[in-house]
């Protein structure tokens, strides 16, 4: 029964380390802010992972609580100063981040994007079905965005008009 409970098991430990770092996570995120887990970008994803990653290492006792909360941080801070010279440098913007990408243009799938995004016709229909949506008609745009999800804009009224400053920044071809 080791494999269930194990009397050397740092259980005592492990409550207190999962305690000190939800601290951590919290005092941190309320100095750095809201951004601190957005995933508006590849880079904001793969900190976002590796955060958890650090924090399983922490509370597995692979490593102290100060050595994971200086790790937590520092990542963290390193978001911090990413965002801010991202607003403030556009090429830098540019370099980091991928701009989000036209798969569909009104009822007009978009092949030539699909094949360089890697996606799937199946795919995309999949989160047409996922959004409601019952005819291409209804479909006024589908965005393969900067963090890869797929956004579907579309309306039940074919009157209506999409706001050109919803595809500020879309690339219509790759």
């Amino acid at each position: 029964m080791e494999w269930i409970y194990n009397i050397k098991d740092p259980l005592w430990e492990t409550l207190v380390g999962s305690s000190l770092i939800f601290l951590v996570i919290i005092v941190l995120t309320r100095l750095i802010g809201l951004r601190s887990f957005a995933k508006f970008t590849a880079y904001d994803f793969a900190f976002t992972v590796a955060i958890g990653s650090i924090i399983s290492s922490t509370l597995t006792s692979s490593t102290t609580i100060a050595h994971g909360a200086v790790a937590i941080a520092s990542l963290l801070l390193l978001t911090l100063i990413f965002s801010t010279l991202q607003r403030k440098y556009k090429w830098l913007n540019n370099a980091i981040s991928n701009r989000p990408l036209l798969l569909m243009d009104k009822d007009e799938i978009l092949y030539d994007n699909l094949s360089y995004a890697r996606i799937d016709k199946g795919q995309l229909i999949a989160k047409l079905r996922e959004a409601n949506v019952l005819e291409f008609s209804q479909v006024q745009a589908v965005v393969l965005e900067s963090t890869g999800a797929i956004s579907v804009l579309h309306s039940n009224d074919s009157q209506e008009k999409l706001s050109k400053a919803l595809l500020e920044g879309v690339r219509r071809h790759p």
